[in-house]
């Protein structure tokens, strides 16, 4: 069974810091893009961060350009490291993976999706 499963979600005040981590299984992603998603209650899920299957391309959203780094630690292992946190980064982070080169910055292009992790940023 294919899964990518996130961790590493949680409460914390605006300014502090996180590193999400997603762990895929039942196949190899080697080849694949890996993106983050993040989706706030109502709205749309929207891209955070994407990465090329080699590392060679990396896109962030505007919106945590210099304060997110996203990278591939491996074949099975993507982090998003996520410091200066904002109230607005508040949201489910879903990761994906996408046979699609560059990363693509819409989720329909992803055809593997985690279960999600939660973070809540606070004032």
């Amino acid at each position: 069974q294919v899964q990518l499963v996130e961790s590493g979600g949680g409460l914390v005040q605006a300014g502090d810091s996180l590193t999400l981590s997603c762990v895929a299984s039942g196949r190899s992603f080697e080849g694949f893009a890996m993106g983050w998603f993040r989706q706030g209650p109502g709205t749309e899920r929207r891209f955070v961060a994407g990465i090329s299957w080699n590392g060679g391309k990396i896109y962030y959203d505007d919106s945590v350009k210099g304060r997110f780094t996203v990278s591939r630690v491996n074949a099975k292992i993507t982090s998003l490291r996520m410091n200066g946190l904002k109230i607005d980064d508040t949201g489910v982070y879903y990761c994906a993976a996408s046979g699609a080169d560059p990363p693509p910055t819409t989720p329909r292009w992803y055809g593997y999706w985690g279960q999600g992790t939660q973070v809540t940023v606070s004032s």
